[in-house]
């Protein structure tokens, strides 16, 4: 099975080393060579990183790379079907995902559950909610058919983010059809001209939602596998901007 996995990164760092793994340069555009793959080659929206994030690096794997499955990984961000306390060497092999493949047509990371937050009100809270409220007025123009479980899915506390997925590659191309069909629709009506820099990342940052919809609505079969974070995290200050954010938007 030929597979390839992207690692999306804007600067240098330590990559994995099995040969599925494609170490990307996202937002190449204009900048100076890391030694990676670049995303302003081919068919590409390297110039849209800033607002798309890894996106890009979705965007060139999807229009220019040939594999039987397509993935999409972080730098700092690995999957792993058993973390152990050397992470490097816990990163996920071809050899351990293949069954997983056999069973499924997509490689999940495991959820993240909000407890006290719906995906609607957790988006809310951290971003601007005219975001989702316009990405689901497009749906309802181009796609309606995915309304029910987008509604329902705002209503829910769990669901996946990272933009962290490995898919065969039929789903891969309607997913990406569908996708960057609404993402592209979004940034022409939205007006992020006064979003913060964080909040300008939209585009990424919408997709984490769509996601789920998308898998359901099609009724994609999907395996889900542990995420691990390559860094320390300090967890008292991300729980701190959390309540902020939830206090003051």
């Amino acid at each position: 099975m030929n597979v390839k996995i992207v690692v999306t990164t804007h600067k240098p760092y330590r990559m994995p080393s099995e040969e599925m793994y494609v170490p990307v340069h996202v937002g190449a555009a204009g900048k100076q060579d890391l030694g990676f793959t670049r995303d302003d080659s081919g068919d590409n929206i390297s110039e849209k990183n800033k607002n798309y994030c890894e996106l890009t690096g979705l965007y060139w794997a999807w229009k220019n790379l040939e594999a039987d499955c397509i993935g999409v990984a972080h730098y700092r961000r690995h999957f792993s079907v058993k973390p152990k306390r050397d992470k490097w060497a816990s990163v996920l092999k071809q050899e351990e995902l293949e069954p997983l493949l056999a069973e499924s047509d997509a490689v999940l990371p495991k959820p993240r559950d909000y407890f006290v937050e719906t995906n609607y009100s957790q988006y809310a809270h951290a971003h601007h909610a005219i975001d989702l409220d316009t990405t689901r007025e497009i749906l309802s123009e181009k796609y309606p058919e995915y309304i029910p479980v987008y509604d329902d899915y705002m209503k829910r506390t769990i669901g996946h983010r990272f933009n962290m997925f490995i898919m065969k590659r039929k789903c891969l191309d309607a997913y990406c059809s569908w996708l960057f069909d609404i993402l592209f629709e979004l940034e022409r009506r939205l007006d992020i001209s006064q979003y913060s820099q964080n909040d300008s990342r939209v585009f990424g940052f919408v997709s984490e939602r769509l996601l789920d919809v998308w898998l359901e609505t099609n009724a994609v079969k999907y395996k889900e596998i542990p995420c691990m974070f390559m860094e320390r995290q300090n967890w008292l200050i991300k729980g701190t901007k959390f309540l902020i954010r939830k206090m003051t938007r």
